[in-house]
């Protein structure tokens, strides 16, 4: 077992972000330790191997140790497109027309036919006009707050908004200002207090369709109302929903907004079977400003046509009655898992969507926790500091729209089985202790 100073549960993250010292390497030697020490300890449920397709059953390897079949609740194919062989079959053809590369940035040569109907094909499904494409989700927000903010600006952030959004703030002004968590009040109440001050600059309002580590949603019309009281534009990130709730158009138009966001931004990777991302706008203008300013786009390669053919495909489906079909599917899922998880007495957060949060609190109990779950046969995704706050760790269920109730519910009595014996394990200890001190005092 490792050493008090470097054992595995006494510290978090937290501990090691702002290390010290003149050599950038040697000042990481405390944390590599332990890492290392969680590692060799059995609390290192990050960096697995996925070995076969990311479907609701995989063979997954966690560091150093041999890959098993299980219950896949870790992977992000909310729809189970990234096996449908009508997207294998685009990818392959794509591949045979055009290659494996874009071989270029988009503002020079990397585009191609598949990107340019990729662009339409989102335009259709957000009814708005004007589509950027990015390498990467992440690319898409950082790259779009970055590029259109300066430092004289403004923007206004649900505090729990992706990290791509929150550090494409602080990348663009120190004006950041942080609105509790779905509190539209909140927001306008900051919007009014700046435009008491300043008429001249610009406020971006940033929010989320569906918040990736608490499964729930803001009311958009609401926060779109305030935006325009106070001259701010809106962007909305709907990674999580788009495609795989309502009709395909996620919480926008469940929340009848479709067409009316200043700004959606996007992630091909939760639902569209590929890396990649997106923003959407109305405004020629500010496509056209990005397309030179939004770093990421302007000086990364293209997506492949490959990427391109996957997403296009993936629309169509999404769109089809297919579509609708593994939606429902889907929900099914989220509703029937977290019953069986309230009936172990387990707490969850946020609306039915494919991410379920399963309530952890501190993070050492979260990684005993995850080491326990790990000796199953179900996997899932420990999320601790610094994705969530201290005191706030949890796991990120990811549901598939194929997922089984009879998987489900195995799924959630190991995770059950899994708490249960780390608090077996505490309850123990505190037994021993109170035994002690009793002997003492007699």
């Amino acid at each position: 077992m490792a050493t008090r100073d470097c054992h595995p549960l006494n510290k978090s993250n937290a501990h090691f972000a702002s290390p010290k010292g003149p050599s950038l390497s040697d000042r990481l030697e405390s944390y590599s330790t332990w890492i290392e020490a969680r590692i060799s300890n059995g609390y290192w449920p990050y960096a697995r191997n996925l070995s076969t397709p990311p479907e609701p059953t995989a063979k997954i390897a966690y560091t150093g140790r041999t890959a098993h079949n299980g219950i896949n609740l870790a992977a992000q194919d909310y729809l189970a497109l990234s096996t449908h062989p009508e997207i294998k079959e685009a990818a392959i053809s794509t591949t045979r027309d055009f290659g494996v590369h874009s071989a270029g940035s988009a503002m020079l040569l990397g585009n191609n036919p598949m990107s340019l109907q990729l662009e339409a094909a989102l335009s259709d499904l957000l009814h708005l006009d004007y589509i950027l494409l990015f390498p990467t989700g992440w690319t898409a927000g950082y790259g779009t707050v970055t590029g259109l903010i300066r430092d004289y600006d403004h923007i206004v952030v649900d505090q729990l908004a992706h990290a791509c959004l929150q550090g494409g703030a602080a990348a663009a002004t120190k004006n950041v200002h942080r609105y509790r968590h779905l509190d539209v009040a909140h927001a306008a109440e900051i919007l009014g207090r700046i435009r008491s001050t300043d008429t001249q600059n610009a406020i971006l309002v940033i929010a989320e369709g569906v918040f990736s580590m608490d499964s729930d949603s803001p009311d958009l019309a609401a926060l779109h109302a305030s935006c325009r009281e106070f001259r701010a534009t809106l962007l909305v990130d709907v990674a999580h929903d788009l495609g795989c709730l309502g009709d395909g158009t996620g919480q926008i138009g469940m929340q009848g907004m479709l067409g009316k966001i200043d700004i959606v931004m996007g992630a091909f990777s939760k639902t569209f079977a590929s890396n990649g991302g997106f923003i959407a706008t109305s405004d020629s203008r500010i496509k056209r400003y990005l397309q030179w300013f939004a770093n990421p786009h302007t000086f990364s390669n293209a997506l492949s046509p490959i990427q391109c053919a996957v997403v296009i495909k993936a629309i169509s489906v999404v769109r089809s009655q297919e579509g609708e079909t593994r939606r429902r599917g889907l929900l099914h899922a989220s509703t029937f898992f977290r019953a069986q998880l309230r009936q172990h007495g387990l707490e969850t957060l946020g609306s039915p969507s494919a991410i379920v949060p399963v309530m952890l609190g501190k993070d050492a109990f979260a990684r005993e926790a995850s080491k326990a779950v790990a000796g199953s046969d179900t996997f899932v995704n420990l999320v601790e500091f610094p994705a969530v706050g201290l005191g706030a760790a949890r796991f990120r269920c990811q549901l598939m729209a194929t997922h089984t109730d009879e998987q489900l519910a195995q799924a959630a009595q190991d995770i059950r089985d899994a708490i249960s014996s780390v608090e077996s394990e505490q309850n123990r200890r505190f037994d021993s202790v109170d035994a002690q001190i009793s002997s003492l005092e007699g």
